[in-house]
């Protein structure tokens, strides 16, 4: 699936939940089925900057797609990874290097967040970018 698919299934997974309140409770059981990192992965190394939460995050190039795993402590954040790698695994780096997450406003995710998380956010976004931009410069 193509990252503009997969952006649409999770605006009409989101859609019939009105409150803000459900979309949170949504985001943490997504964030309970996130399957947990490694603990051998949960390095310094692999740790986030600019977030407000603890967030570890590797990447491997697999057959010209890119690989994420990501965790974290907080488990709203944990949903919220759950669902940007549902977007971006498995996808061509030059597609995740050049995309667009509308999702995050159509579903209210950006304004309704805090302003550190959404910090964190933008971080994470702009972190799973850059990894796909390295693996463009590699091949």
């Amino acid at each position: 699936m193509k990252i503009d698919e997969i952006q649409s299934q999770i605006i009409k997974e989101f859609a019939p939940l009105e409150e803000w309140f459900e979309k949170y409770e949504k985001l943490i059981d997504l964030g309970k089925k996130l399957p947990v990192m490694d603990e051998e992965y949960k390095t310094e190394a692999n740790l986030m900057s600019g977030c407000q939460s603890s967030v570890w995050i590797t990447s491997r190039l697999e057959n010209g797609r890119v690989i994420f795993q990501a965790d974290s402590d907080a488990l709203i954040i944990r949903g919220i990874i759950a669902i940007l790698l549902k977007v971006v695994n498995n996808q061509p780096p030059e597609d995740i290097s050049s995309m667009d997450l509308y999702f995050l406003d159509t579903i209210g995710l950006s304004s309704n967040l805090s302003p550190s998380r959404a910090n964190g956010l933008a971080s994470l976004v702009q972190y799973i970018k850059d990894c796909a931009k390295e693996y463009l410069y590699e091949r």
